[in-house]
């Protein structure tokens, strides 16, 4: 019906498609259009002639009884017209009739072309779902092409499309259509609208690990763990991150000399200040790390809550600039932490002092009025 070898390589060879992939879309356009302009109640099949490589469609015409009464419908075929085709088939076989689309008018033509476009879009939706979903929590560069009204920005990675939401997009952070931005994958799906979705985030704290692997060569190859991150994205960050060599220091290597990878990665991320602590197993030493830069006095675990003895000079350092360093220390650990202050060695002397001339104070007091109580019981003549 259709020398379809060279339309097949022709789209694969555009779309970056396999020939065999291409092939077999095509075949379930032809029978879909064959199902809307014939009857979708008929079964139909599509086979290549491998010396012409035509094209031909078929439909399954159901062999009966010469007295069965469908043989009014053309769908049927009575066994002894069967076996004037083919002399081996039974009553149950299915005898294979050639149709042509072209004999069905225009209507057929345009639902061809639209089944096909439709199936060889899904076809290039699957290789990419494929590709991109294997990318999930990896870095990707792209190119700003437009920013929506609500503030979506959608960036060209490769020949994909992609968006990135408002919301995952660093707080005050603005791009401009041409300008080259660093995110991670978040998320591949499909949307009835918009096909293949493909969504971008620089808020997510894999992004920050994405970061620090590429810029800490220890992360990359295995000697340094990141065991968690945690985000409050543009603001401040904190990862755990745990050495596998005794002759590597986990905070140290990460940090880097005077500070020059995290500060590599805190400017990708607008500056977003982070802290770099070492692990532990044991919750209380982890809950007392985490709350870096405060000084924990001590740790109290109750299930999934922790209560943290400090300083009274420390909760201010503990808790953070708008409670910062305390959410992201409990995202950090899964703990829900309670502070406790402790009042200070200045402030308890201070206190034991007052207490001290208080109660000489009281006593005097007390002293004076016994004097009193006895002269005055003199005056009256009492002893």
């Amino acid at each position: 019906m259709e020398k379809i070898s060279d339309i097949v390589e022709s789209i694969a060879n555009e779309k970056g498609l396999e020939y065999k992939d291409v092939l077999e879309r095509i075949k379930t356009a032809f029978i879909q259009t064959a199902k809307k302009v014939i009857s979708p109640k008929l079964e139909y099949d599509v086979i290549i002639n491998e010396n012409t490589k035509e094209l031909h469609l078929y439909e399954h015409i159901l062999v009966v009884s010469d007295d069965d009464e469908r043989l009014d419908d053309e769908h049927f075929i009575s066994l002894k017209k069967a076996r004037d085709i083919d002399s081996g088939l039974e009553i149950g076989d299915s005898l294979n009739y050639e149709l042509n689309l072209e004999n069905y008018g225009r209507t057929a033509a345009a639902t061809l072309s639209r089944e096909i476009d439709y199936h060889i879009g899904r076809l290039i939706d699957d290789k990419i779902y494929e590709k991109y979903s294997a990318l999930i929590d990896t870095i990707v560069v792209g190119v700003v092409t437009s920013v929506s009204s609500d503030e979506t920005t959608f960036i060209e990675v490769g020949d994909t499309k992609t968006l990135m939401p408002r919301k995952n997009r660093i707080k005050n952070e603005k791009f401009k259509v041409g300008q080259t931005i660093k995110a991670i994958i978040k998320s591949v799906h499909f949307d009835k609208k918009m096909g293949i979705k493909i969504e971008l985030s620089r808020t997510s704290p894999k992004f920050l690990e994405a970061l620090l692997r590429a810029e800490v060569p220890e992360i990359k190859d295995g000697s340094v763990i990141i065991q968690n991150c945690a985000r409050i994205p543009g603001k401040k960050a904190k990862v755990a991150v745990l050495s596998t060599s005794p002759n590597v220091d986990a905070v140290g290597t990460t940090v880097g000399v005077k500070g020059v990878r995290i500060n590599a990665v805190s400017k990708e991320l607008n500056g977003e200040n982070i802290d770099a602590i070492e692990f532990a197993q044991e919750p209380a030493i982890f809950i007392s790390r985490a709350l870096t830069p405060a000084r924990v006095l001590g740790v109290s675990i109750d299930k999934t809550k922790a209560k943290v003895t400090i300083d009274a000079e420390q909760k201010s350092k503990a808790i953070g600039a708008g409670g910062v360093n305390i959410r992201l220390a409990g995202m950090l650990t899964g703990y829900e932490i309670e502070l406790n202050e402790r009042a200070s060695t200045k402030l308890s002397d201070d206190l034991n002092e007052a207490l001290q001339d208080a109660s000489t104070k009281v006593n005097e007091q007390e002293n004076s009025n016994d004097e009193g109580l006895k002269n005055l019981k003199a005056l009256f003549g009492e002893e």
